[in-house]
């Protein structure tokens, strides 16, 4: 099974849906024109599009860009939102994971935290 590293520091996330028609040279355009950002970095790009029900991921190895794809059969990604001057969203290699898993990232909450004074 392929999946990215948990590990990844910086993965980023277009937030807007991207139309899958596109190449992987037409995304690495869309990165680098309408992000802002370098394709050659060493970083994963990930794009979903309009239906949420798709996303693929583009990085650069060493000689050449690779796309991966995953396609859900019925269900949709939990995609971040953000406000409307932001077209990128930057999330770690843990997020990106539980985001391919179903989960939905913007709504995930830790424990709350105790504050105790004495043992009793």
């Amino acid at each position: 099974m392929m999946r990215p590293a948990n590990d990844l520091a910086e993965v980023y996330l277009c937030v807007q849906p991207v139309d899958f028609r596109k190449g992987m040279m037409s995304l690495a355009a869309l990165v680098e024109k309408e992000l802002g950002l370098n394709p050659f970095e060493t970083r994963l790009f990930v794009f979903t599009n309009r239906h949420r029900n798709r996303v693929r991921i583009l990085y650069w190895e060493r000689n050449g860009f690779c796309l991966w794809q995953k396609r859900l059969e019925k269900e949709r990604f939990h995609w971040l939102r953000t406000g409307e001057d932001q077209s990128v969203a930057s999330i770690g290699g843990q997020q990106l994971n539980w985001l391919l898993d179903g989960y939905d990232i913007a709504r995930m909450k830790p424990h709350k935290e105790l504050k105790y004074s004495i043992i009793s």
